[in-house]
């Protein structure tokens, strides 16, 4: 990976793409409202970074992050995301979101969701029990024996491995969960989404205490 799109330069993606930046990344990040409205995040990025449109941050990644949330009707550049690794960063929350029966009743997670509006790429689900901030702080050097560990969930092994290289980079270990169907495990309301710090061992148990929930 040497540049990774951003789609949503909110909390989540401007935190990622710090991390990205620090470790020798370019970035390229779009929102909603236009490149224009994100010059002073540019600004604070330097000549690493650089505000472009969502389509142009598709084309533009060698991996490309969303960072923004799930819609039932697909709002993001689906053409020029085909054949890509895309990490999704959402965590579905029905009093934000809107209630999504087939979500509610654990037929399919949000990111199988994303999967399907996104057939032609490998979605990832990556970064959703972690606050952001904690991104760019909670990172150990390899190999630390207090490093902790986040999960990645895919369809796609290769997805995973790229998670994992990326992970590595900003200083945590990766605990692998597939298929994408077992991705609601490390959901809102389970043991491992808690914000807390996870060893690969605390992770790994926190996930099969997963049980499913009644969601608010």
């Amino acid at each position: 990976m040497s540049t990774i799109g951003i789609i949503g330069a909110g909390e989540v993606g401007s935190h990622i793409a710090a991390a990205a930046i620090r470790c020798g990344h370019e970035v390229v990040l779009a929102n909603s409202r236009g490149p224009e409205t994100l010059s002073d995040l540019i600004g604070q990025f330097g000549a690493s970074a650089r505000a472009v449109t969502a389509r142009e941050a598709a084309l533009a990644g060698d991996v490309v992050v969303i960072a923004v949330p799930l819609k039932l009707e697909n709002n993001m550049p689906a053409a020029e995301l085909a054949g890509k690794v895309v990490i999704d960063t959402n965590n579905y929350m029905a009093w934000r979101d809107g209630h999504f029966p087939v979500v509610d009743s654990y037929e399919k997670t949000e990111h199988e969701l994303r999967q399907e509006q996104l057939p032609h790429s490998k979605v990832v689900k990556a970064f959703t029990h972690i606050q952001a901030p904690r991104i760019l702080t909670w990172g150990k050097p390899t190999g630390a024996p207090d490093r902790l560990a986040l999960a990645a969930a895919s369809d796609f092994p290769e997805a995973i491995e790229v998670v994992r290289t990326l992970y590595d980079q900003f200083g945590f270990d990766t605990v692998a969960i597939t298929p994408m169907a077992e991705s609601w495990r490390i959901t809102p309301g389970q043991p491992a989404w808690k914000q807390e710090r996870h060893s690969i061992a605390e992770l790994r148990a926190n996930l099969a205490k997963a049980r499913p929930v009644v969601r608010p």
